[in-house]
C-alpha cells in the first residue's frame, strides 16, 4: 500500500505572483511542438530525481520514474467546493484525502526544452500548469541545483468570481527504491520557506548500484514560501498537510508556485572516494539555501528558460526545419537528466552519465560519444567532464590496457570498468574525436595537451589495429561482435585525423602530417574495400550488406575532407530506399535501428529535402511509438515499437545538425 506522505495545500492568495506587466506570458508558450511525446517530463534532475507523465492526458496515469515505477504526484484543484484531478491518478487504497475529485479536462500539453506546458478545464476556471527544470548548460550552479518549479494560473472562464484551492500531494515512494522501505517524514520552517521532507529510515548513502533502481538516500522536498496563515499537521498515515487560508479568485489570473527537490547528501562514488554534488560545493551551499536562491530567483529563472527555450527552437528550425526543432525539445531534459554533475578532489568536472536500461553503466564512452553535439553546442567543458574520468583511469595506472576503457563503473559507482567486453577500437575512436571536436569548438588544443601522451597512445593503437578491425564489439553492442566493420573503421579513420589535427594546433607540425596524411591514404583504402556498387558494405568482407556511416559526420562537421564527398553522397542516395516507416534500419542484419545515429547519418544528406526524408519517418516514430515511456532510442524500424534502453542521454546526438550549422562559421 502506498504511503501518502506530504498534502501541500496551497491557496492562490498565499502566494499570488503579479501577472500583469506581461508576466502571464509565463503559462502560454511562444513555440509550439507538433509532437505526442512518447512520455512527458515533468520533474527533471538526475537519473535518480526523474518523474514522467507516461500518458497524453496529465490526470490519465500515475506519475512515474523513468523505470516505469510509480513515483506518484497528486494535482487537484477545488474550485466552489467541487474537486478536479488535474495530475495523476487516484485509488482509493492511497489514503489521501482528495481521492474523489473529477478528472480535469485537459485542454493542451506542449513540450520546450526545459519546460512542460499544461491547460486544463475544471468547471468554470481554466487552470495552467507549468513544469520547470532551470537546466541551463551555461550555469553549473544551476544546472545542477535539484530544484525544479510547479507554476500554475488560475483563470476565470465565465467572468465570474470562484473559491478556488490548489493542491499537490506526493508520495514516499519518490525517496524509495521499493515501496516495502520505511520512512520517516518531516516539516520544518526556515528563513520564509515551508519544507516537507521524507526519506528512508535506514539511509544507506551510496549503499545500492545498478540499472533498474531508484535512490533510498536522501530527502525528497516540496517547499513553498509562506506569506500567509499556515496549518501543519500529521495525519494518520503520516501525511503532512500544509493548508493556506483559501479567498476568492476574481476575473483576473491569479498564480503561484512551488518547488520540488531531492537532496542526495552524496551523489557519486568515485574511486572509491564519495563526492557531493557539485552545487554543493564540498558541504559550502546546503539544501536550504539551495531553495531560499531558487524562490528568490523564481522570476528570473523562469524568464531565462523561457529565453532559452525560445532560442533554442528558433536555431534548430533555421538548422533542420520545424519538425527538427520538436525532436530537440523533447530531447533536452533528457539528455542532460541522465547524467550527474561532480567534482574530482582537484576540481575537476566529471559528468557522468548512466546507461538507463542498458545495464547501468557509468561514464560509458560509447554513450558519450553520441550525447556529445547538444554539449559541444552550449558548454564543452561539460563534454571534458565526461572524459575527464576515462583518462584519469588510464593515466592513474588503474587502466593500463593499449586502448581506453569501456567505462567506469556501475552508476553511481565509478571505481572503474564493470563491463565484461572492451571496445578497443570504438573507445579509442571516439576519445580521440570527441578531443578533438572540442579543440575545434573552442579554438585551441589546451584540453588535448594535458593528456597529449595518452591520446599519442590511442592514436597509433588505431593506426595499427583501426582500417580493418579484427573481431570486436562497436557501440552497436546489442548487435553482437563483428569483424571487419566498415563504419567502425570510419571511426578509427576520424581518430586519426583528429589527432593530426590537435598536433597542427599545437604547433607540431610534423606529427600532424603524419597523422593526417596517414588518415587520408586509410580513407583512399577504405573505399576500394568497402564499396559495393551503389552503397558501401557492412564489413568489407561481405558483398550485398550495408550499413549506416555515422562515423562519417564528423569529416563534414570539421570540414577535413578526409573521405571524398562522393562517398556520403552515394549513401545518403542508397539510404532513401531502404527506409522503413519508422526510419532507416542500421544496417542489413535487422529491421531495428538506433534513433540517434538516425539524425547523424541525415546529416551527411547534401539538400535540406534530403534531410527531412531521413528525419521525417523519425519523427513518425516518437508521435506512435509504444510502449509509452522516456523516449527510446532502440526501436523497430518497421513498426516503431520500443525495444529497450530509454531516457539515456544518447539523445544528445539529436543536436548534430544544430553543431554542423554551428561549426561551418568556423571552417
Amino acid at each position: 500500500m502506498k504511503k501518502a506522505f506530504l498534502i501541500l495545500l496551497i491557496c492562490c492568495q498565499g502566494i499570488l505572483l503579479n501577472i500583469s506587466c506581461g508576466f502571464g506570458s509565463l503559462f502560454e508558450p511562444d513555440k509550439r511542438n507538433a509532437l505526442r511525446a512518447p512520455s512527458y517530463p515533468l520533474i527533471s534532475v538526475d537519473p535518480y530525481t526523474s518523474v514522467w507523465s507516461f500518458a497524453d492526458e496529465l490526470n490519465t496515469d500515475a506519475t512515474r520514474h523513468w523505470t516505469g515505477k510509480e513515483q506518484a504526484l497528486l494535482g487537484v484543484v477545488d474550485v466552489d467546493g467541487v474537486s478536479y484531478r488535474f495530475m495523476g491518478k487516484e485509488t482509493p487504497e492511497e489514503g489521501t484525502s482528495v481521492r474523489f475529485a473529477t478528472a480535469a479536462r485537459q485542454l493542451s500539453v506542449n513540450i520546450l526544452p526545459t519546460q512542460t506546458y499544461y491547460t486544463f478545464e475544471c468547471g468554470p476556471v481554466l487552470l495552467d500548469v507549468v513544469f520547470t527544470a532551470p537546466l541551463l548548460l551555461d550555469d553549473l550552479d544551476r544546472m545542477s541545483m535539484p530544484v525544479n518549479y510547479i507554476s500554475w494560473q488560475v483563470r476565470s472562464a465565465d467572468q465570474k468570481e470562484h473559491e478556488v484551492r490548489v493542491s499537490v500531494e506526493a508520495f514516499s515512494s519518490l525517496a524509495v527504491n521499493t515501496e516495502d522501505q520505511a520512512v520517516v517524514v518531516g516539516r520544518e520552517v526556515e528563513n520564509g520557506i515551508s519544507y516537507l521532507k521524507v526519506g528512508t529510515e535506514e539511509q544507506a548513502v551510496l549503499l545500492r548500484k545498478g540499472d533498474d533502481v531508484r535512490i533510498d538516500w536522501g530527502y525528497f522536498y516540496l517547499a513553498a514560501q509562506v506569506e500567509k496563515e499556515t496549518l501543519m499537521e500529521v495525519g494518520d498515515r503520516k501525511q503532512l498537510v500544509y493548508s493556506h487560508t483559501l479567498e476568492v479568485v476574481p476575473s483576473s489570473p491569479k498564480a503561484g508556485f512551488l518547488m520540488v527537490g531531492y537532496d542526495d547528501l552524496y551523489a557519486i562514488q568515485y574511486f572509491k572516494d564519495n563526492r557531493m554534488a557539485y552545487w554543493k560545493h564540498n558541504g559550502k551551499k546546503t539544501i536550504r539555501q539551495a531553495f531560499e536562491e531558487s524562490a528568490k530567483e523564481y522570476r528570473s529563472l523562469m524568464k531565462r528558460c523561457r529565453d532559452f527555450d525560445n532560442h533554442l527552437m528558433e536555431d534548430a528550425e533555421q538548422a533542420g526545419g520545424k519538425k527538427y526543432a520538436d525532436l530537440c525539445a523533447l530531447a533536452y531534459r533528457q539528455a542532460v537528466a541522465a547524467h550527474k554533475l561532480v567534482e574530482d578532489k582537484e576540481g575537476n568536472l566529471l559528468f557522468l552519465s548512466k546507461e538507463n536500461f542498458s545495464n547501468g553503466s557509468i561514464g560509458t564512452v560509447d554513450v558519450t560519444y553520441p550525447s556529445a553535439p547538444l554539449f559541444l553546442l552550449y558548454n564543452p567543458d561539460l563534454l571534458k567532464g565526461m572524459l575527464n574520468p576515462i583518462f584519469y583511469y588510464s593515466e592513474s595506472g588503474q587502466w593500463n590496457k593499449p586502448f581506453a576503457a569501456h567505462d567506469v563503473g556501475t552508476y553511481p559507482h565509478a571505481n572503474g570498468q564493470t563491463y565484461p567486453y572492451d571496445m578497443p577500437v570504438e573507445e579509442c575512436g571516439n576519445m580521440l574525436i570527441l578531443t578533438t571536436a572540442i579543440a575545434l569548438r573552442e579554438g585551441n588544443a589546451e584540453y588535448a595537451r594535458k593528456h597529449w601522451e595518452t591520446l599519442g597512445i590511442w592514436a597509433d593503437y588505431l593506426l595499427k589495429e583501426g582500417l580493418d578491425p579484427d573481431n570486436q564489439l562497436c557501440t552497436d553492442d546489442f548487435a553482437g561482435h563483428l569483424a571487419r566493420n566498415a563504419n567502425l573503421s570510419v571511426k578509427a579513420i576520424m581518430g586519426i585525423a583528429g589527432y593530426g589535427k590537435l598536433a597542427e594546433m599545437l604547433g607540431d607540425d610534423e606529427q600532424a602530417v603524419r597523422y593526417l596524411s596517414a588518415a587520408r591514404e586509410m580513407a583512399e583504402t577504405w573505399e576500394r574495400m568497402a564499396d559495393d556498387g551503389d552503397h558501401f558494405r557492412l564489413t568489407f568482407d561481405k558483398e550485398g550488406s550495408w550499413s549506416q556511416k555515422y562515423n562519417l559526420v564528423w569529416d563534414k562537421v570539421w570540414g577535413t575532407k578526409v573521405f571524398p564527398e562522393r562517398i556520403a553522397r552515394k549513401e545518403v542516395a542508397f539510404y532513401l530506399t531502404k527506409q522503413q516507416p519508422f526510419g532507416l534500419p542500421l544496417d542489413s542484419r535487422k529491421t531495428y535501428t538506433k534513433v540517434d545515429w538516425i539524425l547523424w547519418t541525415a546529416c551527411l544528406a547534401d539538400t535540406p529535402e534530403d534531410f527531412g526524408r531521413l528525419v521525417e519517418p523519425v519523427c513518425k516514430y516518437v508521435n506512435e511509438t509504444e510502449p509509452r515511456v522516456p523516449l527510446t532510442d532502440w526501436y523497430e524500424a518497421v513498426d516503431g515499437k520500443s525495444i529497450n534502453m530509454r531516457a539515456r542521454s544518447v539523445v544528445g546526438g539529436f543536436f548534430m545538425k544544430m553543431l554542423e550549422k554551428e561549426m561551418e562559421k568556423s571552417n
